[in-house]
């Protein structure tokens, strides 16, 4: 599994322009789903972003989580992160998990992301063509692979 998490002020996704998520202060994480993850991958996603110290405290420090500033996060999921870039010109997404194993392990990373204590976990449409509108803050952004977590 591998995610790109940027800090955001808020963070909205739309439909067919109509919003189907959106958050204040948090996190938006861009999540793909590969070939061969279990759940065993998203809990161990789910424990680490949830715990990420990426905002900052009284003195400018990147100190606190999600749930010490009880934010918020929005999960879109996105395939194209399983992309293999190595060879030509045009991305190989056969690394990508299939529809019908990535969906039930995005749906379980989400509930997994509640279950660490964060309060407000809203999601994109799993599938859809979707626009992403956001204000990074800081800006932070960071990209996790599961295959580099212990």
């Amino acid at each position: 599994m591998k995610a790109v998490v940027q800090r955001v002020t808020y963070c909205e996704v739309k439909v067919n322009g109509n919003t189907v998520g959106k958050i204040g202060k948090g996190m938006l994480v861009l999540l793909g789903v590969n070939k061969g993850d279990t759940t065993n991958e998203a809990d161990k996603l789910s424990a680490k972003i949830s715990s990420l110290r990426i905002f900052t405290d009284e003195n400018d420090k990147m100190n606190l989580s999600l749930a010490d500033i009880g934010g918020e996060v929005l999960v879109v999921s996105q395939f194209t992160l399983c992309a293999d870039c190595r060879r030509g010109r045009r991305p190989d997404f056969g690394n990508a998990a299939a529809k019908d194993t990535a969906e039930p392990l995005y749906r379980y990373f989400c509930e997994c992301m509640k279950q660490y204590g964060v309060k407000n976990v809203e999601r994109g449409v799993f599938g859809a063509d979707m626009k992403v509108s956001l204000l990074n803050d800081g800006p932070v952004t960071l990209i996790i692979d599961t295959d580099n977590l212990s």
